[in-house]
């Protein structure tokens, strides 16, 4: 990851047009942060390297906007996003909690969809006008809403937290959230509340489905739970 002459592997894999490279460093990358524990997060070797992980794509990012290599921009993010640690994605999760309390008036789908567009806008600046990324921010949106809802769920019923280096990888976090409700289904229809139980419903229903983009998942969700009637 340290510079050699005026850039660093992933630059220059990016200056040669080398697309297959820098998939390769980018899964480097993402696979050395997943392997993270807890504990290792305080090491000053760990933060070392994590520094320069966010510097390497950060530079990589700017030189790809560019350039108009837009196809790995989603890639990116999502590697950035995994090198914050949990400290951006559970701050996330605890405020799109409060907007899930709030009920429609708290446009919770909103919320989190701000929350990543504003992430993705601070580390791309021109994050709107690349296409590859909406799938991944609808991807992440959802991810955050029911990551949330089911955060809420847990201070009634005795289950198992989604794990955060779930969050906008694919489907895991909606398998999850769908095993986590069918394994405590008799709790949360006896002790949770009207409101939480019907968007934990919204989102199972909504948010299911392989034939549809996520992008249009996440706006029949947010019809119904940010314009909805409400409970």
């Amino acid at each position: 990851m340290e510079r050699t002459g005026d850039a660093t592997p992933l630059l220059h894999a990016m200056r040669i047009e080398n697309v297959d490279m820098a998939i390769i460093l980018l899964g480097a990358f993402s696979r050395y942060i997943n392997h993270l524990q807890d504990e290792d997060m305080a090491l000053p070797d760990t933060k070392r390297i994590l520094k320069l992980l966010r510097t390497n794509l950060k530079i990589a990012i700017d030189y790809g906007l560019q350039k108009s290599q837009k196809d790995l921009m989603a890639s990116f993010l999502q590697t950035l996003i995994m090198s914050e640690g949990d400290a951006w994605v559970t701050a996330q999760i605890s405020d799109v909690a409060l907007a899930l309390r709030a009920g429609t008036t708290g446009k919770p789908v909103h919320s989190a969809e701000a929350a990543v567009r504003s992430f993705a806008t601070r580390n791309l600046g021109k994050a709107d006008l690349i296409a590859s990324l909406e799938d991944y921010i609808a991807n992440a949106t959802a991810d955050l809403v029911m990551m949330a809802a089911w955060s809420m769920t847990l201070k009634s019923v005795r289950g198992e937290p989604i794990p955060s280096w779930y969050f906008a990888r694919d489907d895991r976090v909606y398998k999850a959230f769908v095993d986590r409700l069918d394994k405590h289904k008799s709790a949360i229809d006896g002790t949770i509340g009207r409101r939480l139980r019907w968007q934990l419903r919204s989102l199972r229903k909504h948010l299911e489905g392989r034939n549809t983009t996520y992008r249009s998942r996440v706006e029949s969700l947010a019809k119904e739970l940010d314009e909805g009637d409400g409970v």
